[in-house]
């Protein structure tokens, strides 16, 4: 039986929070389609065998104590606890979580859910984990560094943190936004703001200013005619980036 479990109180008891209530509004009504491969989510249950493999094959996820940040419906959260890790997952979208515990619910699949910001669970529990994954959010809150920041502290040294985002760039700006949100439809116009967008080199600086050292990147790219996600080295739009923090 899951032990999941929902906890803390919802945003605007924090106003302080770095997030921006207008993200969290956007991906909340939408929070009940979350497991619905066929959704507006597709992108996501798509992407997640390659992320997953991807980080198991650098952290080994079996046995590990793990923070997914940003969990959202908890599709990757879920996917690491099958592998064997102790996972909790942790978003201010009271709305997405409580899908993400009704589905651990139902698969049987332990994950513990929190409703904290990532920079309030790392004061209260500074290098307590193995591995920290923040994927898909960087580009959805007002600070960033502030994320990379708490990620790093919540991990032990020697560690891993894991992050995906959203390169800033013409081809990102066609990709991502004009051809994603309006010409295929995938994710519903809006989802992206192209100026909260990151580049590689703005990744990199925020890992250095917390002294994170770089692992691995990997780009993802998709093909609109055989509808297939592949981890290459062209990070000109989505990237991933795992990190070690210094024993």
């Amino acid at each position: 039986m899951s032990q999941s479990t929902t906890l803390h109180p919802p945003l605007d008891a924090h106003p302080g929070r770095n997030a921006d209530p207008r993200e969290i509004d956007k991906f909340s009504e939408l929070a009940h389609r979350w497991w619905d491969p066929n959704s507006e989510f597709k992108p996501l249950h798509d992407l997640n065998p390659l992320r997953l493999g991807w980080i198991d094959g650098l952290a080994g996820l079996a046995g590990k104590q793990v923070i997914d940040v940003g969990c959202g419906g908890g599709i990757l959260s879920e996917s690491m606890a099958r592998l064997g890790a102790t996972v909790r997952g942790i978003d201010l979208s009271k709305k997405a979580l409580k899908v993400a515990d009704l589905h651990s619910l139902e698969s049987g699949v332990p994950v513990t859910y929190e409703e904290i910001a990532v920079e309030e669970l790392a004061a209260r529990a500074p290098a307590s984990v193995d591995v920290v994954t923040c994927m898909e959010m960087l580009e959805h809150v007002p600070d960033p560094q502030s994320i990379v920041r708490a990620c790093t502290a919540l991990v032990k040294p020697g560690g891993h943190v894991f992050f995906s985002t959203i390169n800033r760039n013409l081809k990102a700006y066609l990709l991502a936004i004009v051809g994603a949100e309006y010409v295929l439809n995938m994710l519903p116009r809006g989802t992206h703001d192209y100026e909260k967008f990151i580049t590689p080199s703005e990744m990199a600086r925020y890992a250095r200013n917390v002294g994170l050292e770089l692992v691995e990147m990997r780009g993802m790219t998709y093909n609109p005619l055989t509808q297939v996600y592949a981890l290459n080295r062209d990070t000109d739009v989505n990237y991933m980036m795992a990190y070690r923090k210094p024993a």
